[in-house]
């Protein structure tokens, strides 16, 4: 076997390669019981990033309008404060940001349970750092869901 094909090809990466061996890795959720498609399955990242997008637009104009008294810079250090807000008390409430909502999603305990206080304070402290955020796993699962064991579903 040649070296290149069992480490992966930069554009397919090594999970194409290795199913291109015959490893099964199944579909996204698998391993925590969700259903593969429709409600109650893992978010698809594009959502999840979509919905960040329209949560930080908004905790951007709450930062400049309100808090930040017109200085665009300092609207940005504020904006993350206003996240971590927004997302301890809509994630910890409803279960879902404005930005999930919108896009129908929630964010649910991985045994499918609503998070408790402490794991929603992990989740949005993670969250806010964004480098946890951008380390997934085999589910899609970010690290800020993973340690607080949370996953993000469609309703």
């Amino acid at each position: 076997m040649d070296n290149r094909q069992a480490i992966g090809s930069w554009l397919s990466g090594p999970r194409q390669t290795a199913e291109d061996m015959g490893v099964e890795f199944g579909y996204r959720g698998e391993q925590l019981g969700l259903p593969e498609h429709g409600p109650g399955s893992i978010a698809r990242p594009g959502r999840r990033i979509a919905a960040l997008l329209i949560d930080w637009a908004l905790c951007l104009l709450i930062a400049y309008g309100l808090l930040a008294q017109g200085d665009l810079q300092a609207a940005g250090n504020w904006a993350v404060l206003v996240l971590l807000v927004m997302s301890l008390l809509t994630v910890g409430t409803i279960g879902s940001t404005p930005g999930k909502r919108i896009l129908g999603l929630r964010v649910l305990a991985d045994d499918g349970n609503r998070l408790g206080p402490l794991r929603v304070l992990v989740r949005s402290v993670l969250l806010c750092l964004a480098i946890p955020a951008l380390i997934w796993d085999r589910d899609g699962r970010g690290l800020h869901d993973r340690l607080a064991r949370a996953v993000q579903v469609r309703i």
